[in-house]
């Protein structure tokens, strides 16, 4: 028996501003996505284009208040081609939220306060 990563989910309270922080910090695009016929829900997939694996964007019409992410222990991981562009452009972006110089790598928060941790590639 054999399994294969298909995606991970995140719950978003803006699709449209998760979908913006997305592309831009991490370079996401969106492959498919998906609206309720009652609209009651909207899923978004996004890909950094080369591994099968996405993120799944889910969006609950009826949600107002942020979700509770506890102490942020769970996170997703991206490896970098080049980390020092990728710490710049983070830097600029005001998102890194947590830095451990000591393992060379660091996390970015997005609009919802999801960790992204940003590793270099070794």
């Amino acid at each position: 028996m054999k399994f294969t990563l298909a995606h991970t989910n995140l719950n978003v309270l803006d699709l449209g501003k998760s979908l913006e922080f997305y592309k831009e910090a991490l370079g996401l695009e969106l492959v498919n996505s998906m609206k309720a016929g009652d609209g009651s829900f909207e899923l978004a997939f996004i890909s950094d284009g080369t591994s099968s694996s996405q993120i799944e964007l889910t969006w609950l019409r009826d949600r107002k208040e942020p979700y509770e992410l506890g102490d942020n222990e769970t996170h997703v991981a991206f490896i970098v081609d080049d980390y020092d562009a990728a710490y710049a452009k983070h830097k600029d972006m005001g998102c890194i939220c947590y830095e451990n110089t000591a393992m060379g790598l660091y996390f970015i928060e997005d609009p919802d306060g999801y960790w992204l941790e940003i590793i270099p590639k070794r």
